[in-house]
């Protein structure tokens, strides 16, 4: 741990050498206008690894902009995974915004700069930065400023829905299979859903079913805490108590939670805001329970695993404060995101080498499947060890795997599956018929 340490800390000092050679840019608030002209800016700075696009609109009919980071901006690369960070889900809670905004110069300067660890990130993994999920919100609130604002003031969205309360309830429906034995993983989404979701929630959901997300962070404040999954509690007698509720992947939760923790300037150290919370981080649940929170949702419904990023005490600091939360949080924000590249990856094709979507990869002790994307690729974060792992998909023969996951980049693990239409079948005809002799694998 005491190396760990170590490294996060020369890797934050070369970074912040880097930073002062590139000289950074002046620290602001950003309406949304001038949230929306700096990430521009971003682009016309580094116009070839850079795309901008939008997800939806907020009730008001603002864009929800994302600035994509990638070699290839615009295009999945197969075996590079998606990565997103989203920022001022409520709309006061406003750190989270201006750090992304930062965030998002500080790598067009680095890349620039030629700083390696940088542009290998960029050229490994496609980053997707949602600056503003709730941009209404974030207006009623701007219009107080950071000496007046209030504890819920434009927290919600135009319509004082709060976002973070907002998704399909996916919990309740994933602890009853648990007894059940049934589906661990890309649950069904309840009838009408559509109609029950605001148009940001939509936008969020719609731009999860197109894009296969490996890793994610909600940028929150109010608190200074990496929080992880599950959010709800299990047992609903008590949603008013703490209970710790662990997802089958708590242990790698956990470790990303204090790869974030122990790289900031100070969330690791436990005690901030008068609250503690041991290394840092917490299980949500643990702290209080919540219904139809977006980290849930993302581990129930996509491959993506979230955690929720607690990273201020006051929710609209001045901005006088930014700088000194940026020096804290930038070696954070990047480490994060490093994690994506853990675990085991890999094509699965069909024996004439086509890649095969939809594949689901279970590994043996862990109750969460995952999924190959369009592309036939696949992403499943694991912690170093050895591990069985199985490719399996309707119309084929599984496939199996013992895998050893190292601490250093994803091992990579290919499968081929077998069509039992082709490969488990002779046929014998006798007069006008056809008689199918099955094979039987084990």
């Amino acid at each position: 741990m005491q190396q760990g340490r170590a490294r996060c800390q020369l890797a934050a000092l070369l970074l912040g050498l880097m930073g002062l050679l590139t000289g950074g840019s002046e620290f602001q608030h950003h309406r949304y206008e001038d949230m929306v002209g700096a990430l521009f800016a971003v682009h016309s700075e580094c116009p070839y690894i850079t795309r901008i696009y939008s997800i939806g609109r907020s009730v008001e009919g603002r864009h929800l902009y994302v600035l994509e980071f990638s070699d290839n901006p615009g295009i999945h690369e197969a075996l590079e995974p998606e990565f997103k960070y989203v920022g001022n889900m409520h709309g006061n809670e406003v750190l989270g915004r201006e750090l992304l905004i930062r965030f998002s110069q500080f790598l067009c300067e680095e890349y620039r700069a030629g700083n390696h660890r940088i542009m290998r990130l960029i050229h490994d993994t496609r980053i997707h930065i949602l600056p503003s999920m709730n941009p209404d919100g974030y207006e009623v609130a701007a219009r107080q400023g950071p000496e007046f604002n209030g504890y819920l003031v434009g927290r919600g969205n135009f319509r004082e829905i709060d976002l973070n309360r907002n998704f399909p309830d996916l919990n309740a429906l994933m602890y009853y299979y648990e007894k059940t034995k049934g589906r661990n993983h890309h649950l069904p989404l309840p009838d009408n859903w559509e109609q029950q979701v605001e148009p940001e929630t939509l936008a969020i959901i719609k731009w999860m079913q197109n894009y296969n997300f490996v890793l994610s962070a909600n940028l929150h404040g109010g608190a200074v805490v990496a929080n992880y999954p599950f959010d709800k509690s299990r047992d609903p007698r008590f949603r008013g108590r703490t209970t710790y509720s662990a997802t089958a992947d708590d242990k790698i939760f956990r470790k990303l939670a204090r790869t974030y923790s122990y790289a900031h300037g100070w969330m690791h150290k436990g005690w901030n805001c008068g609250d503690f919370f041991d290394e840092g981080i917490t299980n949500g649940a643990s702290w209080y329970s919540l219904s139809k929170g977006m980290q849930d949702f993302n581990y129930l419904y996509t491959n993506c695993f979230e955690i929720t990023l607690e990273l201020s005490c006051d929710k609209f600091p001045p901005a006088a404060a930014l700088p000194r939360e940026w020096l804290a949080n930038r070696e954070a924000l990047v480490s994060y995101l490093e994690e994506v590249h853990h675990g085991i990856k890999g094509m699965v094709y069909d024996e004439n080498n086509n890649p095969i979507t939809n594949v689901e990869i279970s590994v043996a002790g862990v109750n969460h499947d995952v999924t190959s994307g369009v592309d036939g690729d696949y992403f499943r974060l694991l912690l170093p060890g050895t591990y069985k792992v199985t490719a399996s998909s309707s119309g084929y023969i599984p496939s199996t795997s013992t895998v050893t996951v190292g601490p250093a980049e994803a091992t990579q693990v290919c499968f081929t599956l077998m069509d039992t239409l082709t490969t488990c079948k002779s046929v014998k005809t006798h007069g006008n018929k056809n008689t199918i002799i099955e094979s039987v694998f084990a």
